[in-house]
């Protein structure tokens, strides 16, 4: 399996559980394109009104 199908498995993952805690997203909010990682916290900082790093340490640090 390639980087980007592995990637994109977890971000179907990652987009899954932000949508369950954070219902006001949309799938324009949380559309993921490859080196614009900071954009898509900041769309969903600004929809969530939630931290950065919140966000960050829960939804897209390896664990």
């Amino acid at each position: 399996m390639s980087t980007n199908l592995k990637l994109k498995g977890n971000w179907n993952i990652v987009k899954g559980k932000l949508k369950e805690k954070y219902g006001e997203l949309t799938e324009d909010d949380l559309t993921y394109v490859e080196g614009q990682e900071d954009q898509l916290l900041g769309k969903i900082q600004k929809r969530t009104g939630e931290a950065e790093d919140v966000i960050r340490n829960e939804f897209f640090e390896e664990k």
